[in-house]
């Protein structure tokens, strides 16, 4: 029996899979058998970019599976060497081309790359990208506070989305807090850390108490903040466990020992000044 999972609502009225499934630092050859297995698992929305160079292989199992178009949730990202109005059109149709798709979803700004001061112009192209119909919603990965306020201050369009890693060593509290008053969606990415947190011994601890895997209790946690969140595997069992989290709630003090955790700790770039030359 395939896993229900919860849907949300965005601020565009577009709903969106509370747990996706991602390709990140999957080749373009392993992308279609892992996304073939979360599809078949349960999974209806597969997060990949045009960085990761796996969109062909994303599509490719996308076409294969026979599930119809408007059950999936598709969601790519436009790098930051696309950055500026004209180029993030181009970057669009090269993504939507290797996907095989008429249209995305969700359309993301990879990250902001604040030196080169082209990420509103590139905000400006995916507010066309949605007038054109050519995805269904828009949004932002990795971006700081001060630059949703530019956006939000320039621009007569606020984010559907701020895609941001998120785990217990890195609560993102105050952006959250941001993205609640201005209707914003926070969906986590690396939500075990890069693997690193399921061997915290907080985490394990949890994880026997509820007799489930301490990635399953990683994925609760972001789900019960209220976030969506992006999961990955290639292991077609691993695929199918980190679905298996609908079944049980952590409690009041499982959250206090989790919170414990929080000390700054980021396990990819910091997007301040990730992408400076």
């Amino acid at each position: 029996m395939q896993p229900s999972i919860p849907a949300v609502t965005l601020n565009d009225g577009t709903t969106i899979p509370q747990l996706g499934f991602g390709v990140f630092r999957v080749p373009d050859d392993e992308a279609t058998p892992a996304v073939a297995a979360a599809l078949e698992g349960g999974y209806r929305a597969i997060d990949t970019a045009a960085y990761y160079r796996n969109e062909p292989g994303t599509g490719a199992a996308i076409a294969a599976s026979g599930i119809p178009r408007e059950q999936l949730h598709i969601t790519t990202k436009v790098w930051h060497t696309d950055l500026g109005y004209d180029a993030t059109l181009a970057a669009l149709d090269k993504s939507l081309t290797n996907l095989n798709l008429d249209y995305l979803d969700l359309y993301l700004i990879h990250w902001p790359v604040p030196s080169r001061d082209l990420y509103v112009d590139s905000w400006r192209a995916l507010e066309k990208i949605k007038s054109d119909g050519l995805a269904r919603s828009i949004g932002v990965s990795n971006f700081p506070i001060p630059q949703l306020e530019r956006l939000l201050a320039e621009t007569g369009t606020v984010p559907a989305v701020n895609q941001v890693e998120l785990h217990p060593w890195l609560p993102q509290t105050a952006l959250r807090e941001f993205h609640t008053r201005h209707g914003i969606a926070t969906q986590a990415w690396s939500p075990l850390g890069h693997g690193r947190l399921v061997s915290a011994p907080t985490v394990e601890q949890i994880a026997a108490r509820h007799g489930k895997t301490a990635a399953q209790i990683l994925l609760r946690w972001s789900i019960e903040l209220g976030n969506i969140v992006i999961s990955k595997s290639v292991t077609p069992e691993r695929i199918r466990s980190n679905l298996e989290i609908f079944d049980f709630e952590l409690t009041g003090e499982d959250h206090d020992l989790l919170a414990t955790l929080d000390n700054g700790t980021r396990t990819g770039p910091d997007p301040a000044v990730y992408g400076a030359s």
